[in-house]
């Protein structure tokens, strides 16, 4: 999948949970009016989508589009090497 095709599926992801047409690149997801239950519901419709889990240690980093996209990022490319080596 090429990284921007994930890119916008994420923003698209993140806007359809939000209800907002738009998702700004450098807008933080409390800037967006995200709260506990929707980044709840955000990272669930992640982990569902990419198959891939997101550990509680990790939410801390999950604090806007950029570092959502970079969390996934990392953990297609270890579900990608540990498929790999098996």
């Amino acid at each position: 999948m090429a990284k921007e095709t994930l890119k916008e599926q994420l923003r698209d992801l993140v806007a359809e949970i939000t209800e907002k047409d738009e998702i700004p690149d450098g807008a933080t997801f409390k800037e967006l009016g995200i709260d506990s239950m929707m980044g709840v519901e955000t990272v669930a419709a992640i982990e569902r989508q990419y198959q891939i889990k997101v550990d509680d240690d990790e939410l801390a980093d999950f604090r806007d589009l950029a570092s959502a996209y970079a969390l996934v990022v990392k953990k297609l490319e270890a579900k990608s090497a540990n498929a790999a080596a098996e």
